[in-house]
């Protein structure tokens, strides 16, 4: 990847870590247009309704403690007025099929190999918005259907653009709700239908950011508080083997030039008055100045 690449990151929370990253070095992305989806039918749902341009109507939406939800999306896209909401997801789906056009990567991570249906229609769903658990059956879904998921969502991006590189991993985030042993069941389906497909494709591959955490991260100062999310050292340590993997050596000398003109961004001065704060400025809008002159897709 470089700074021509188009990158469309869909999936679980992890998605947000490393689509955060690449958000903050500059790069042309899209990230979780539905919000998170961790189940891997319910990202090729989302992409089926992508290549068929097939609206989201107020069938789709549910009414529940004040708002209005889509089954297929996560509650950020959720709101009070109707209206709004199936706007929102349409915008979405328009939006995700004018990026892939052009469209250089597709990043998929996925969270969970279980999954929920909704008892009155059948359907599996990406999100329970916190309607009670009794109206959905909660299943383990085989690595045979997950592997047709995948295939099928290889499928549809082949046939918006058949240049797009998908790179699938799996996220190293805990799902103890589910329980310890369960999670582990899930983690083990997800892994071995990924392998089973990228080992028959050319357009795919996998990375493992999964076992990094698992078997480099060993140590529970890698996790937030909550014993469940990679800390922030852990996701710099995942970042730092994702750039060294898929980032081109000028690409990453270029990430270098933008972190320090981030970090002086960032900055905070004692005196902003003082000549020391105005020459630091000044060297800060000529280094901008030089980097969206060089990349004019970049602007600070």
């Amino acid at each position: 990847m470089d700074y021509n690449s188009k990158v469309l990151m869909i999936g679980s929370c992890f998605v947000e870590n490393i689509g955060g990253k690449l958000d903050y070095f500059k790069f042309q992305t899209v990230i979780n247009p539905l919000g998170i989806l961790f189940q891997p039918a319910a990202i090729a749902v989302f992409l089926e309704r992508v290549l068929q341009q097939r609206l989201f109507t107020k069938a789709d939406l549910i009414f529940h403690n004040e708002r209005w939800h889509c089954l297929e999306a996560h509650s950020i896209k959720s709101g009070k007025d109707p209206g709004k909401v199936l706007n929102d997801l349409n915008t979405s789906l328009q939006t995700t099929l004018d990026f892939l056009k052009n469209t250089t990567h597709v990043i998929i991570t996925l969270g969970t190999a279980w999954g929920y249906n909704y008892k009155k229609t059948g359907e599996a769903v990406a999100n329970c918005h916190k309607i009670p658990q009794r109206e959905f059956d909660k299943k383990l879904v085989k690595i045979d259907d997950i592997s047709t998921d995948l295939s099928s969502i290889l499928g549809i991006l082949a046939a918006i653009n058949p240049q797009i590189k998908t790179v699938f991993t799996v996220s190293p985030v805990r799902h103890l709700k589910d329980g310890f042993v369960e999670n582990q069941r899930s983690k083990a389906h997800l892994i071995a239908a990924v392998h089973s497909i990228v080992a028959h494709s050319a357009q795919a591959e996998y990375f493992p950011s999964y076992e990094l955490m698992m078997d480099e991260l060993r140590d529970y100062r890698f996790y937030e508080r909550d014993m469940v999310h990679p800390s922030a050292l852990a996701i710099d340590y995942i970042w730092g083997k994702f750039v060294s993997v898929y980032l081109t050596p000028q690409t990453q000398k270029m990430t270098l030039k933008i972190d320090e003109v981030q970090k002086g961004l960032a900055h905070r001065p004692f005196d902003a008055e003082s000549d020391a704060h105005l020459k630091f400025l000044e060297k800060l809008e000529i280094n901008k100045a030089a980097i969206e002159k060089e990349l004019p897709n970049i602007r600070f």
